[in-house]
């Protein structure tokens, strides 16, 4: 296994050594629902379900964990805490567990479409309360949190006594005081950067748990730690998550579990980045936000018309998952054209005519083979990928079009390289797309007796121009003794 990732705690690749040979421990931070997640959310999560489809396509054991948040506080930048689940229950008028099960729903409804693995564990903050009461008392314990009024709060100056804050996220503690005016509980905080790890709630409060603090509910970044440990272990192998999360919830992580336990708790930190609408930050201020369904459903009006969930993936797939990407229509038709390529070649892979093997062919399917691992070892490069799987789609055309013949040595290669990595390490399904021919079926018989007339004549010149036209336009011309046909490649 030569497969590296880049380190978002080291800043940079380092070659992948689970903690226990040939098995992988991977957390990653799933959705809040409040509301429906966004596309760009869901770029995360199609993101690391193509990492874990790559760790089993290479043999290794994968143990999945991604959660669910449905209680707690999402927090900004310096822990000004907002509860969003009962802010948005109260704004639907629903309970908070209703209206979590309400977007959950949507969200598993979405997974689907969009061909996700589920996760081999997939818990919810609210059935892990009693954990997370257990680890505030052990940082307790250890000197790094305090109560008032109810409330535990994460001590960040004595925490940077002994360990390190803000190596994840590059932020230095001093450079964040401008960020600390005007925070709520400001006052009940012995230091501005400290966060909450146990919030005090009034009594008509929607969600609330007894804890030796009184009744309350628990902080945002508490939580992941609570739950990643317990399936995972103190120390696993990785973390995942949106490049948003780094600060403050991914640093928060890293020194609670440092304060309870003595340790970071994963070895590889990755961090997927943002998806772009029309070369701008997508924001519902600026009006450019979307969900997946909008797309899907050609609802949205920043997209002409709708894109399937797959076209959708396989755009996603075109760009690194540490790389931002701009969504736009002009890219996702161009994905689309280039999935549709793809698709039709590689739905015609059963077909292919095998009169005799052939070594050259066969040696440049083994090249693309092997580059493509290589892209996918190097921090998981699905745009080498697809470049790579576009070669193999010329071969595929070139045989299809009777210009190079291969044997069953070759087809049986082409389908190893291309279901298995398009379908089970980048998780794209190959759907062919029906072809319809009834637009260009009067055009293709005119150009098919204008070809004829040339070969009557012996202008074969004119003759090959037009086949070869036609062939580099995606169309076939197939000459048999009862005339000559087309096929759409």
């Amino acid at each position: 296994m030569n497969l590296h990732f880049y380190n978002s705690l080291s800043r940079k690749k380092e070659k992948f050594e689970p903690i226990l040979p040939g098995k992988v421990g991977m957390y990653v931070c799933g959705p809040t629902l409040y509301n429906e997640p966004h596309m760009g959310n869901l770029r995360t999560f199609i993101h690391f379900d193509t990492i874990v489809r790559y760790l089993k396509f290479i043999g290794l054991h994968v143990k999945y964990v991604r959660n669910i948040t449905d209680a707690g506080h999402i927090t900004n930048s310096l822990g000004n805490e907002v509860d969003s689940v009962s802010i948005a229950a109260k704004m639907e008028q629903k309970e908070p567990l209703e209206l979590v099960y309400f977007y959950n729903v949507k969200f598993q409804r979405l997974t689907r479409d969009f061909n996700l693995l589920p996760p081999d564990i997939e818990p919810t903050a609210t059935a892990h309360i009693q954990e997370q009461i257990e680890i505030i008392e052990k940082i307790i314990e250890n000197g790094f949190a305090y109560e008032v009024n109810g409330s535990v709060y994460f001590d960040v100056k004595k925490y940077m006594e002994k360990y390190p804050y803000g190596e994840l996220s590059g932020r230095k503690v001093e450079d964040l005081i401008e960020e600390s005016r005007d925070l709520n509980a400001q006052d009940e905080k012995r230091f501005f950067a400290d966060f909450a790890l146990w919030k005090a709630v009034d009594a008509d409060a929607m969600q609330q748990w007894r804890s030796p603090w009184g009744m309350g509910g628990p902080g945002w970044h508490i939580e992941c730690t609570a739950m990643s440990t317990k399936y995972l272990g103190k120390e696993f192998d990785i973390h995942g998550g949106g490049m948003d999360l780094k600060f403050p919830h991914h640093e928060g992580e890293i020194a609670q579990s440092c304060g309870s336990m003595g340790n970071a708790p994963a070895r590889y930190w990755l961090h997927s980045n943002m998806l772009n609408v029309n070369g701008k930050k997508m924001s519902k201020s600026l009006g450019n936000s979307f969900l997946p369904h909008e797309i899907i459903e050609g609802t949205s009006p920043l997209f002409s018309k709708p894109y399937s969930p797959q076209v959708i993936r396989f755009f996603m797939m075109m760009s690194h998952y540490r790389s931002e990407l701009d969504a736009s229509d002009d890219a996702l038709q161009a994905a689309e054209k280039g999935y549709q390529r793809i698709s039709r070649a590689f739905s015609k892979i059963d077909s292919l005519p095998i009169p005799s093997n052939n070594d050259t062919v066969f040696a440049q399917l083994e090249e693309i083979a092997t580059n493509c691992y290589a892209a996918m070892d190097d921090d998981i490069n699905t745009s080498v990928t697809i470049a790579q799987l576009f070669e193999m789609t010329s071969i595929i055309n070139k045989i299809l079009a009777n210009e190079i013949q291969i044997g069953e040595r070759e087809r049986s290669k082409i389908k190893e390289i291309g279901f298995g990595f398009l379908e089970e390490a980048l998780g794209v399904k190959i759907e062919a797309p029906h072809q319809d021919n009834s637009k260009i079926n009067d055009v293709m018989q005119l150009v098919l007796e204008l070809r004829k007339q040339a070969r009557d004549n012996k202008d074969f010149a004119t003759s090959d121009k037009i086949r070869d036209t036609l062939s580099k336009a995606g169309i076939a011309i197939k000459d048999g003794k009862d005339g000559s046909d087309f096929e759409i490649l």
